[in-house]
């Protein structure tokens, strides 16, 4: 098998994030941004982003064409995505250097772990919450690819004989 037909099988979901900026939300901030929902991606959405309404104090972004693929080394990351209690799209975003400023996503993601490493990295990460049909989906692959490392409790060093220390 050539390695673009395994990425053809790797199980993906390409979806689109909708991003609201909030002008003047209190006296201490001039702009607020928020991820307001990550939806299924559709033709109809083309391939550029674009702005679906702005009424001088909120405004709204559609940014279509993320695909969320899965790969086997992040299914611990999904594990503790699915055993959190209420799954949830990651998403990362920057603001741009425009004025007025614009929020946009950069990647989305299902892995808690993925999620964790951009946070250690500075990085903005929003989360919503998973439909339950993608939550079944990431659960079935999680089941059939994911198996927890086996551990294996050590004995402190304080409780072994000198000589096997």
């Amino acid at each position: 098998m050539q390695s673009g037909e395994r990425a053809a099988v790797r199980p993906a979901v390409s979806v689109a994030v909708v991003v609201e900026r909030e002008a003047k939300p209190n006296r201490w901030e001039d702009w607020r941004f928020r991820i307001v929902e990550v939806l299924p991606d559709e033709p109809a959405f083309g391939r550029e982003p674009r702005l679906l309404r702005d009424d001088g104090k909120t405004a709204r972004w559609l940014y279509p064409g993320f695909t969320v693929a899965l790969y086997r080394d992040e299914c611990e990351g999904y594990y503790l995505n699915l055993t959190s209690g209420s799954p949830v799209w990651f998403v990362v975003w920057r603001i741009g250097e425009t004025d007025p400023p614009v929020a946009t996503p950069e990647i989305v993601s299902v892995s808690y772990n993925e999620a964790g490493r951009w946070l250690d990295a500075q990085e903005r990460v929003d989360n919503l919450p998973l439909p339950a049909e993608t939550a079944a989906w990431l659960q079935a692959y999680t089941d059939e690819h994911y198996r927890p490392e086996v551990k294996q409790r050590r004995r402190p060093a304080s409780f072994k004989a000198p000589q096997q220390r």
